[in-house]
Formats: structure tokens, C-alpha cells, sequence
């Protein structure tokens, strides 16, 4: 299963494309996903924006909003705060702005906080690369996200 969060629809296409080399279900949206606890999946694929260094906060969105993106009413760590406790197994991405030694990641932020409730990430954190903040992809990400896809098979198949 893919969940993630994305405004400007970046995410949501690199997201589309690990799908696609995963041969998974298409990826789901966080505002639709069901509770992180309750899940019972082969591998958690999760996938989200770097906000400020991190996973995105309300205002964070709020201001990808102003800027263009859509208005998102929550996010992967509204999400992934709210369980208490799961055993999956993960697989992390971000879309991160492409400019040399700019910190921060949310797929790094998304792991800490999932180890804290006991999930096990087994790959990643990967990060695809956006121009700027609006985007566009970098040439060639959503082939390498396919590619990933691929990759990520060969965990479910193990």
C-alpha cells in the first residue's frame, strides 16, 4: 500500500510511478488513507513533501497553499501521530527542492517517528528531486521512482 501527501501534485506522481514498478494498488492520498493501526500490508510505502526541514505542519501547508498548491487538510504527520502503536514494515520517500546542502527530509522525520510505535523501515529514505518549490520534477524522477518500485518488489517477494 502507497499513502501520501502532496500539494503541488509532485509526490502524488512520483508516488503514481513506485507504483507502477511495484505493481501495487494506485497510491493513496493521506486525507483518504484509513488509520495507520489499523493496517495489515505486505510493505507500507510512505511518501510526503519536505516542509521545513521535516514533514509538513498546518502552517507549512497553509503556505504551500497561498503559494499555489492545493489546500490539504492534513498531512503524514497528523497521520502517523495518531497511532499508538504498529508493526509494519516501511518504505520511505520525499520530494525535496534540488539545491546543494539544503537540510532537512521528510522521509527522515517520517522514520523517527515510525520507529517510535515499533514499524521497521526496510528501505529508503529515498528522496526525488523537485526544481523548486512548485516544481517541476527533475528529468528522469519519475523513471528512477519506477525503478524504485522495482526494487522495493523484490521486499514483498522475500
Amino acid at each position: 500500500m502507497i499513502v501520501y501527501e502532496s500539494a503541488w501534485g509532485h509526490t502524488r506522481m512520483i508516488a503514481e510511478a513506485i507504483a507502477e514498478g511495484l505493481g501495487a494498488e494506485p497510491p493513496i492520498s493521506v486525507e483518504d488513507a484509513s488509520p495507520l493501526s489499523g493496517l495489515e500490508v505486505d510493505l507500507l510505502v510512505l511518501g510526503g513533501p519536505t516542509h521545513a526541514f521535516g514533514l509538513s505542519r498546518p502552517s507549512t501547508r497553509e503556505d504551500a497553499h497561498r503559494r499555489g498548491g492545493r489546500r490539504l487538510s492534513t498531512g503524514l504527520r497528523e497521520w502517523i501521530d495518531e497511532a499508538a502503536v504498529s508493526s509494519l514494515s516501511v518504505a520511505l520517500f520525499d520530494t525535496k527542492v534540488h539545491r546543494p546542502n539544503l537540510p532537512g527530509s521528510a522521509a527522515k522525520s517520517a522514520a523517527k517517528k515510525l520507529h517510535r510505535i515499533g514499524c521497521r523501515v526496510v528501505a529508503g529514505p529515498e528522496h526525488f528531486w523537485v526544481e523548486d518549490y512548485g516544481g517541476p520534477l527533475l528529468a528522469d524522477e519519475v523513471e528512477r521512482a519506477r525503478e524504485w518500485g522495482a526494487q522495493l518488489n523484490q521486499l514483498t517477494v522475500a
